[in-house]
């Protein structure tokens, strides 16, 4: 991949260094004395533990290290997150540069390859604990080599959950070719002795998503990474809010993984606390990220990504990090062993997610070349997300809270599901009798989940009646 200037023409630019070579940047790495990200993922898991991190990223250097030193001062996060730039993640460099050299402060992230990796470097010196990259490009080969370079040992994203959620018109064979790219280099590193952490954005839209759509992309995806030589897998899934779904969709992450992925693969379960709507009041948002922490546990997640209490107003400040970060961090304490779910309603729960994701993806992997049999099924809609910004995605899935608050099937579009799948989640929404669709017009009712917590917590009312 790059090994050479990518900004040419801005020799004045901190971000036009040459990369060094990948054995270089492996030594470099090893020289840090800090653990990789798949280093601390395993021992959370070994130790029965959730794994804490943040979101947060800035545009100025010296800004995202204050702020990433804070927050491992006051709340010692197991891993720490850059969030990039909107215009890195789309190959805007130029534009990442003017911005930076004109008013850092207005970029939504870290541009770090417009800041080169020898900043990147001093960052990760910084702090203790090891980085990840998290940004929502559909082609990250760039960013992903000066990451490298910089030191960082997890890097998040995935040629479906980072195109279609975010991209209107990047065709998907072009994006899963890039990161085909990126994890062909995870192998070569893997080979050099250094494991990068994978992790697979699961989360996708974050807005109703159907637990076995969140989860069969992941597979797909992580099939492809594991086919490239990478060697550790995260998979990220979005809390929904119905802790017995949430728990399930958790645990079948392992038993996935054995289903599809080689044994030499180590694949983690990653819980992203609720990225809906968060009600306004401090308590109730304080309430809602230490509920998702539970759930967290109780899934087994190796690791949490946290929320604020300042959710619904906008991008957190530090001390609001800080406080989720700690807040999140107390559903790891031994005293909360008590809590349990309900383990009955978990496995049915479980096995239904498990064979609606087979009924999903194995039409996939057996085609001959799964790189093709992914774009040909997004194209005919086999394949599909809800509420997807791309052309190449139908979005013809409809999404439903039943009357617990679980996400469900209100239309399968044409996934290939069978007759038992379609029929349960019909009852689940209709009622055991089949009597008929939920009370209200479909715009209505889907705000009505979408703002599920505010409403919860009597912030607002329902615009269906009960």
């Amino acid at each position: 991949m790059t090994k050479v200037s990518y900004l040419p023409g801005h020799s004045e630019s901190p971000g036009t260094e040459a990369l060094p070579p990948l054995a270089e940047s492996v030594d470099y790495i090893g020289s840090l004395g800090k653990p990789t990200a798949a280093r601390v993922l395993r021992d959370a898991r070994d130790a029965g533990r959730v794994a804490i991190q943040p979101r947060c990223g800035v545009g100025g250097h010296e800004e995202m290290k204050a702020l990433l030193r804070e927050l491992e001062d006051q709340a010692a996060p197991d891993i720490l997150t850059l969030t990039i730039d909107s215009h890195t993640r789309l190959k805007r460099f130029e534009q990442a540069l003017r911005s930076l050299n004109r008013a850092p402060a207005d970029l939504n992230g870290y541009p770090l390859v417009s800041h080169g990796y020898l900043r990147g470097r001093d960052i990760n010196e910084s702090v203790t604990a090891p980085l990840e990259i998290r940004h929502g490009s559909p082609d990250a080969r760039i960013l992903f080599d000066v990451a490298v370079a910089s030191g960082i040992t997890s890097f998040e994203g995935g040629g479906i959950s980072y195109n279609l959620p975010y991209s209107k018109a990047v065709p998907l064979e072009e994006s899963l070719a890039a990161w085909q790219d990126v994890d062909t280099v995870c192998g070569e590193l893997a080979d050099l002795g250094l494991v990068i952490d994978r992790e697979l954005f699961g989360t996708l839209t974050a807005v109703l998503v159907p637990p076995s759509i969140s989860l069969a992309i992941s597979v797909l995806e992580a099939v492809l990474a594991a086919r490239a030589g990478v060697r550790c897998i995260s998979v990220s899934y979005p809390q929904s809010g119905h802790l017995v779904q949430d728990v399930a969709a958790l645990r079948a992450i392992p038993v996935l993984a054995r289903t599809y992925l080689p044994p030499e693969v180590d694949v983690h379960a990653v819980l992203h606390e609720f990225m809906g709507v968060f009600p306004k009041k401090r308590g109730n948002a304080e309430d809602l990220i230490f509920y998702g922490a539970l759930v967290a546990r109780l899934g087994g997640a190796s690791k949490l990504i946290t929320k604020t209490y300042q959710e619904a107003f906008g991008i957190p400040d530090t001390r609001a990090n800080v406080e989720g970060l700690r807040l999140a961090d107390r559903a790891n304490s031994p005293l909360l062993d008590f809590v349990t779910a309900d383990e009955e309603r978990v496995a049915d729960e479980l096995s239904w997610i498990v064979e609606e994701v087979a009924d999903i993806v194995e039409p996939v992997l057996a085609a001959p070349d799964t790189i093709t049999a992914v774009v040909d099924a997004f194209a005919a809609g086999r394949l599909d997300i809800p509420f997807s910004a791309s052309r190449y995605a139908k979005s013809a899935i409809i999404p439903k809270r039943d009357a617990e608050g679980a996400i469900r099937y209100l239309s399968t579009g044409s996934l290939p599901f069978g007759d038992r799948t379609r029929r349960r989640n019909s009852e689940l929404l209709n009622g055991a009798d089949g009597t008929g669709p939920v009370i209200g017009s479909l715009l209505t009712g889907l705000t009505d989940d979408i703002n599920y917590f505010p409403t919860l917590f009597r912030e607002m009312q329902r615009e269906t009646p009960e």
